[in-house]
């Protein structure tokens, strides 16, 4: 396994500015965020630290050799929007950018996308498991012929109002990860795993490990925290932010080292990459790097 980073919460700085920064601070290996250009719909989207829409082959190849050079593996592109949205347009620009990433990924050899499901926060899971087969079909069969994975973060995204009232992300417990991969079945369709987002949701976050074993392609290293004083006065059905607070890893509730070890046990030999969401770091970028050194140390015992 390798410790990295995914480069979204330095939003402001270049990429090279951010693979110098990995090295420096010991990170091996870098998700690299890569939204098109554009005004961010939520906090942590948005970032483009390479623009596969302006880039050539050449010049991102060149960014990804920058990288090599600095004993940094690339592990995916990163890219969450929702590909499943009521908006027919954000749609199909979210679907049509996804399908460009699959083919730089492929191009280019690095071989992982990360994204999330989306859902149509109107319908019920049955009907958006009716048309994540039809979108999805498609945008799978891509990626098998481009040799490239797909790698399905499991966040609930319905933190906010806009979000609600059935959240943005049909990904997110283990009984619709069964169904998805049954009605898609491709061995280029897997998890971008969180634990944090199990914690959310009330779910132990370290069985679905096991029982996912084959489809873990890539783990995001995120915490959370619940005040308990917090959820007892507002409940579970509320908006997460009520009663959580997103943490760097090891500054929250989950035990890390169970986690690692189920990782080491199921044999999982890919990128943990360092998520930071933690607004305790977030006042400057003195700050945010201070966050990630912390989490770093916090992260490099295990891994």
């Amino acid at each position: 396994m390798k410790l990295g980073l995914l480069s979204a919460i330095l939003e402001n700085w270049e990429y090279s500015q951010i693979v110098d920064l990995c090295a420096e601070i010991g990170y091996e290996a870098l998700e690299v965020a890569c939204w098109p250009r554009g005004k961010a719909s939520r906090r942590y989207a948005g970032v483009t630290h390479l623009d596969v829409n302006v880039l050539r082959e050449a010049e991102i190849e060149n960014k990804i050799q920058y990288a090599r050079n600095k004993n940094i593996e690339i592990s995916a592109f990163g890219y969450y929007p929702n590909a499943m949205s009521v908006n027919q347009e954000e749609r199909e620009l979210a679907a049509a950018h996804i399908r460009k990433l699959i083919h730089v990924a492929g191009e280019t050899g690095i071989g992982m996308v990360n994204t999330f499901i989306g859902r149509d926060k109107y319908k019920t899971v049955e009907e958006n498991l009716t048309l994540y087969k039809e979108i999805w079909s498609p945008i799978v069969e891509m990626a098998e012929k481009e040799n490239v994975k797909i790698a399905i973060e499991n966040c609930p995204m319905l933190f906010s109002g806009d979000e609600w009232p059935g959240g943005n992300n049909l990904a997110s417990t283990p009984a619709i990860w069964h169904e998805m991969f049954q009605m898609i079945d491709s061995d280029k369709l897997g998890l971008n795993y969180d634990p944090s987002h199990c914690v959310i949701l009330d779910m132990d976050y370290v069985k679905p490990l096991y029982q996912f074993k084959e489809k873990i392609f890539h783990v995001h290293l995120k915490d959370t925290h619940i005040m308990k004083e917090k959820l007892d006065q507002y409940g579970r059905l509320s908006y997460p932010l009520n009663y959580i607070s997103p943490k760097i890893p090891g500054l929250g509730d989950i035990d890390w080292a169970a986690f690692s070890s189920a990782l080491y046990d199921i044999g999982y030999n890919g990128c943990v990459c360092v998520e930071m969401e933690d607004r305790s770091f977030e006042r400057n970028e003195e700050m945010i790097c201070k966050g990630l050194n912390v989490a770093y140390r916090n992260m490099h015992q295990y891994f």
